[in-house]
């Protein structure tokens, strides 16, 4: 009865963990959730503001496909004056999130047989969305010798005369390393003389920490940003993950064309008051609200960084960005699975396995919520780990 492409979908981990966690506190268990990539941060009073005021002026019929003139305009704003990236309006598209741009443009332009290049660990939906489109997702396996990115050398020894894409998640989900611009380089510098696009996943760009910069992989050169299709929103930074506003960005007319063609027989535009709602975050109106939210997860990063390390068996490596610890659970149990279901049943702990982000012997804990929280949950860990047996 189902169709073949459907039936290539496996279900998402991050949202099963969660909906377990949400079924076992309705039952009246003492729960901590750390598996939902979620700010707990209200959105920024301006933006609220825009969108009552885009309700009480009845900004409420149908807008262009690709987004109105404005909110186009005010992203390649955005785009020029914070990632020295020229694109103009009609090179951008809003979507209904970022996971909607991944799909949309993997829809696009993906062949059966097509090779797309995922780093591992990875965001649970690419590979997903690359088996729906018909694609070939080949991993490139990372760990913490390499702060959990890939090498020029094992991007070039991936690429085959099948490769049409290479993604890339900076800062990433789920390890929270960043590349710095020496790195990109270098990876671009393996892409000269190949047909190979790249998809930048640039979601969490503002959220970095210790001083770092945060380089967007379409700015190191004219060649990268030819055959570069930025993809990013606002969920994460702007707290405004039920907005559903994202956006992809590319100079490649014949690709963005056929998005905007393709997501005026599908979803048509998104909601037209989000629209008016992401202006001010856009603009820069709410960057104080922002690092408010940025600071605060530093801290409650550094906390979660130290407790967790001082937990004989796990290990996990300070990330760059994001707000996720990887924790490396090997020394205790290799199965993700198991350890995070065993950790949940008997601490009340929900997190993400490893397995779910392509690598074993992990899970990931989101510290997006509060400090007392972030306490509680890894003192359960630690009580969790000490007792462990296989």
């Amino acid at each position: 009865m189902l169709s073949k492409r459907i039936q290539v979908l496996s279900p998402s981990l991050t949202m099963a963990i969660t909906s377990l966690a949400r079924d076992l506190k309705a039952q009246g268990r003492d729960v901590l959730s750390f598996s939902a990539g979620e700010p707990d941060f209200d959105t920024p009073q301006i933006v609220k503001d825009a969108a009552i005021a885009a309700i009480q002026s009845g900004f409420s019929k149908y807008t262009a496909v690709a987004g109105t003139p404005e909110v186009l305009k005010a992203i390649a704003g955005k785009l020029k004056r914070e990632n020295n990236l020229d694109y103009k309006p009609s090179d951008i598209v809003v979507n209904v999130g970022a996971k909607h741009s991944l799909f949309n443009i993997f829809q696009a332009i993906i062949d059966e047989g097509d090779e797309v290049i995922i780093p591992a660990p990875y965001w649970v939906t690419y590979p997903e969305i690359v088996k729906y489109s018909g694609g070939e997702p080949i991993f490139i396996d990372t760990d913490e010798r390499s702060g959990f990115k890939i090498t020029p050398e094992q991007l070039k020894e991936a690429i085959t005369p099948k490769t049409k894409v290479l993604l890339i998640n900076t800062p990433s989900n789920p390890t929270g390393s960043v590349y710095s611009k020496d790195e990109l380089t270098a990876l671009a510098d393996v892409l000269k003389g190949t047909k190979v696009l790249v998809v930048s996943d640039e979601m969490y760009e503002k959220i970095i920490f210790d001083g770092k910069k945060f380089t967007s992989v379409a700015s190191i050169n004219e060649d990268m940003y030819k055959r570069t299709i930025t993809v990013n929103g606002l969920s994460k930074s702007v707290s405004m993950t039920g907005w559903r506003f994202g956006y992809m960005a590319c100079p490649i007319k014949e690709i963005t064309d056929a998005i905007v063609d393709f997501q005026g027989q599908s979803t048509s535009n998104i909601n037209s008051i989000t629209q008016k709602a992401a202006l001010p975050a856009l603009d820069g109106l709410a960057d104080a609200d922002i690092e408010i939210m940025r600071i605060a997860f530093e801290k409650r990063r550094d906390m979660g960084y130290e407790m967790l390390n001082a937990i004989k068996g796990l290990s996990v490596l300070k990330p760059d960005g994001a707000f996720y610890l990887y924790v490396n659970t090997k020394a205790v149990e290799m199965d993700s699975m198991k350890f995070s279901q065993r950790l949940l049943e008997e601490k009340g702990v929900a997190v993400v396995p490893g397995l779910g982000f392509g690598s074993e012997g992990y899970f990931r804990l989101s510290f997006a919520t509060d400090e007392a929280t972030i306490k509680d949950g890894i003192e359960r860990i630690k009580s969790f780990v000490e007792t462990y047996k296989k």
